[in-house]
């Protein structure tokens, strides 16, 4: 049997296009390479995704966020601020969650655009994300010399291979103990995904007990002193509902950490009953660690008096437990070491899945035959951090890492709606497939290929060989349309998906007018209000109009079926996207001005050998509803 492929644009190539390099998509298991390649250990289990997710997630900026959140903020409505930004980043769970289960890659949010949106955007997003976990890593690392000092009684006891430096001639301060904390967790990401992830999950374990420290010795004092920071006669919102809310903007970062473990999908053992577990249970134990302590912490001191720099220890100290520091340090100290290893880790998968797609060195795409993981990719983003962590005050740039983590959110929502609504019918080829695929094969010949006409016979073929094989039924078959209707509602389907993919567009460009709008109160009222009025109407019509229609059937045979699906679908991805394009709007020109020269970067870098060497580079698409054998699909 041969291969007959209508054109919807009645083209002399029957159904095959080629597709504009910024909008070429990949198939749902293009991470599936050559078998007898080494390929990336299963060992990981739903135990082992928390211990990544929670490591990742809880840094030592829990240790010193409540203090500051409460006393600028919130005050005793702490622990409203971390429920709100809680449920918050709990939409974005629920938005990777369906995407991990679907397309378990180890791409992550680069993989999910790359299928859902195009290349062009992958490429962007990827290219932020190795930004985000480079200086977010490097940040993190600087963070451990202050902690370490503290932990054992001040900097002047480190020694002096592990103490701060300041180089005069050049005015720098090095931090040798950050590049060698680097090192040794590169080193030991190397050794094996399986021996990584328990020193992690041995490290996030004292953190934990050393929070629920807090927790229980800290209500114990609460309820002997009668909790004094609940008597206060402002109540518990003395800076309103707008300081509780602006106390949930600074918080979400703190739940910043979860995707980690969407990055590890391909060493998952069971990645469609596993990862959603992974996600969403990493979410809700910070969350409750985090409301847990704020309850605490804002009962046993009042706000306005809690120390910005030491709220806990300050706050243990203030009863009496001045040794209970010693446990806090150490605490925050392996907070900090987790959230380093939770930091590394999606780097070099995610630097592996560019590279297996050809749009990075294929340098990067090599994995270990021995330890199972990307050993060259590990090393080369260990030692970028390092000279980093080494040589930089890196915390000024930390706006750079929340902006990189806000686009990956966005389109992973984004994804999600294209996904349910017009997910891709469109499967790459190779450009010869035209020509056997296999070398036996050679008596085949795909003569339908070129008049795009039906034919039932089958043609010769050498062995036990099989061409590509096409449905009995070779009429086109969409999803939403009935078989026997008329020509004239093929185009009708045709005009569904662009019109669906357009009011996606406007969507996102109402939420963007919309918070841009919001946030800038330095517009004129009349341009203010309109730009709201522009924006809002954008988004309620995109809304109603996604509620009112059918999500397209293919969807559940898109990617792997069976596993997590994200509820209330569309409100769950625009609310999602609504969050992250204020808080992405609300984090201002220095940041976005940083961000923007990394991207144009990363845009040059595409257009000279990304979009040359890509994978799909001379790909032709089909519909995927009208053939059977993926042979000649490219990986």
């Amino acid at each position: 049997m041969g291969i007959l492929i209508d054109s919807p644009e009645g083209g002399k190539n029957g159904g095959q296009r080629s597709m504009m390099f910024f909008n070429r998509k990949k198939k749902v298991d293009s991470a599936r390479k050559n078998t007898s390649d080494p390929q990336l250990a299963k060992e990981l289990s739903v135990p082992q995704l928390l211990a990544i997710g929670v490591g990742a997630t809880i840094g030592a900026g829990v240790y010193v966020l409540v203090g500051t959140v409460a006393r600028e903020h919130s005050g005793p409505s702490l622990a409203v601020s971390f429920l709100v930004a809680g449920f918050a980043a709990a939409l974005s769970a629920f938005c990777y969650a369906e995407l991990a289960s679907r397309c378990p890659s180890a791409g992550s949010a680069y993989h999910y655009t790359y299928i859902c949106v195009g290349e062009g955007v992958a490429w962007l997003i990827g290219w932020a994300l190795i930004l985000e976990y480079t200086i977010g890593g490097a940040a993190v690392a600087r963070g451990i010399t202050p902690n370490l000092a503290a932990l054992v009684g001040g900097e002047h006891n480190l020694p002096i291979f592990l103490s701060r430096q300041h180089i005069a001639g050049i005015d720098i301060v090095v931090d040798p103990c950050a590049a060698m904390m680097i090192f040794i967790i590169t080193a030991l990401l190397c050794v094996g995904i399986k021996e990584s992830i328990m020193v992690q999950s041995i490290v996030t374990s004292v953190n934990i007990c050393a929070l629920m420290f807090v927790i229980f010795a800290g209500g114990y004092l609460g309820f002997k002193s009668g909790w004094p920071g609940y008597e206060l006669p402002t109540g518990s919102f003395p800076f309103g509902v707008d300081g509780m809310l602006a106390g949930s903007a600074t918080v979400f970062f703190a739940y910043i950490g979860f995707d980690a473990v969407a990055s590890t999908a391909e060493e998952v053992k069971n990645p469609q009953r596993d990862l959603p577990l992974g996600i969403g249970g990493s979410l809700f134990l910070c969350c409750g660690l985090y409301m847990m302590v704020s309850i605490v912490i804002v009962g046993l001191v009042p706000y306005y008096a809690i120390d910005p720099d030491t709220p806990i220890s300050s706050a243990f100290a203030s009863h009496g437990m001045q040794w209970a520091a010693f446990i806090i340090n150490a605490g925050a100290f392996t907070a900090l070491c987790a959230s380093l290893m939770g930091g590394i880790l999606p780097q070099p998968r995610i630097l592996m899945a560019m590279a297996r797609d050809g749009l990075l060195p294929p340098f990067f795409s090599d994995i270990n035959k021995h330890s199972q993981v990307p050993v060259k990719s590990t090393i080369a983003t260990g030692l970028i951090a390092a000279i980093l962590a080494f040589s930089m005050e890196v915390s000024q740039l930390a706006g750079m890492v929340s902006v990189g983590t806000l686009l990956a959110f966005t389109m992973v929502a984004i994804s999600v709606l294209i996904l349910r609504y017009i997910p891709p019918d469109e499967i790459p080829m190779r450009p010869s497939f035209q020509e056997p695929i296999d070398s036996g094969a050679s008596g085949y010949i795909w003569n339908c290929l070129e008049t795009g006409q039906k034919d039932k016979e089958a043609v010769g073929t050498s062995g036990d060989r099989k061409p590509l094989l096409v449905k009995e039924d070779v009429s086109i078959e969409y999803p939403l349309i009935p078989k026997q209707l008329a020509i004239g509602n093929y185009l009708h389907e045709g005009n569904r998906r662009k019109v669906v993919g357009w009011v996606i567009t406007f969507t996102c460009l109402g939420i963007l007018v919309l918070t841009y709008a919001a946030s800038d109160l330095n517009l004129l009222s009349s341009v203010r209000y309109g730009l709201c009025g522009v924006g809002g109407t954008l988004l309620l019509s995109g809304l109603v109009f996604l509620t009112c229609i059918d999500q397209d059937v293919a969807r559940h045979n898109f990617g792997h079926s069976g596993g997590f699906t994200c509820p209330l679908v569309p409100l769950v991805p625009i609310a999602c996207i609504l969050i992250n394009s204020y808080l992405l709007v609300n984090l201002g020109s220095d940041a976005w001005a940083r961000v923007s020269i990394w991207l144009a970067i990363g845009l040059v870098v595409y257009i000279f050998y990304g979009r040359t060497h890509s994978s799909l580079k001379d790909a032709v698409y089909v519909p995927a509803t009208q053939v059977d054998d993926t042979s000649c699909f490219l990986a």
